[in-house]
């Protein structure tokens, strides 16, 4: 997500405003997340909605009273207190408030999850869904088809997950499919995995195996690659036996390829070349 200087101070500002809410007694993180990503779909279908409370030249306090008299009644007070600081703060666009909204709505699914101790189900779950998709793109196609309705992307998503993840991994897939922002819908999951694991300070590993890794060779090569970037590391493998051999691990923009079909690439460009 890139923003301008101004949203980031107002996404700083809502972030606080979040943290204050989900810290109170009796607050449900889950739901204020999947209440804040209804206003994603809403603001997303009402441009002129979407303008009104986004426009730095009128009164903060007129975005405010708007916003709760369209959803008082729709929303938890607890969503409406975090709205009605997003919308009484200064966007540099519209994109970025919508953009913005979206982003603490996943934000307080993830501290859902935590709460539940169950944020490492929903990160792998997550990391699994955009290992499918690299796998069958024709299914990252039709995902990432414009054209489609969203009634038929969340469906086919309900079909692909049906009961086998967590209802929170369920919400965040189907937000995601639904607003990729500008990126392949494998990298848009990608990018919830990453959030996922920055709640502990973690960075992400990504590693493709020839071979099924013991929980021995795991927590080695999570400790190996925590020495090297300096930082814990949230360790993800998928397998895929035609590496031959070895590993693949990407974190970040970073490549590290020590399988069999990697050094044999190196060799066919090094003769190539």
């Amino acid at each position: 997500m890139t923003l301008h200087a101004a949203s980031r101070e107002a996404l700083d500002f809502a972030g606080n405003r979040l943290d204050e809410v989900l810290g109170d007694a009796g607050s449900d993180p889950s739901a204020v997340g999947e209440e804040l990503l209804s206003v994603v779909d809403l603001l997303t279908g009402e441009s002129g909605l979407r303008r009104a409370v986004s426009d730095g030249s009128t009164d903060p306090e007129a975005r405010k009273r708007l916003v709760d008299s369209l959803l008082r009644d729709k929303i938890s007070g607890p969503a409406l207190t975090v709205l009605q600081t997003v919308v009484g703060s200064r966007w540099s666009n519209p994109r970025e408030l919508l953009d913005g909204v979206e982003y603490l709505g996943r934000t307080a699914l993830l501290v859902g999850a935590e709460k539940a101790d169950k944020l490492d189900t929903v990160e792998d779950e997550l990391f699994r869904f955009a290992r499918i998709l690299v796998n069958r793109p024709e299914l990252e196609r039709v995902l990432g088809d414009r054209s489609a309705s969203a009634e038929a992307k969340r469906g086919l998503v309900r079909q692909l997950v049906a009961d086998k993840v967590d209802p929170i991994s369920k919400v965040l897939l189907e937000q995601v499919v639904l607003r990729p922002g500008g990126r392949s819908v494998a990298e848009s999951v990608d990018g919830l995995v990453e959030m996922a694991a920055a709640r502990r300070d973690r960075a992400v590993a990504r590693v493709t195996s020839a071979t099924e890794l013991t929980a021995e060779q795991r927590e080695r090569l999570a400790a190996q690659l925590g020495r090297v970037y300096d930082r814990p590391i949230a360790l993800h493998v998928a397998l895929d036996p035609e590496l031959g051999a070895g590993l693949v691990v990407r974190v970040g923009d970073e490549v590290i390829d020590g399988s069999a079909a990697g050094r044999l690439d190196a060799v066919r460009r090094q003769l190539a070349g």
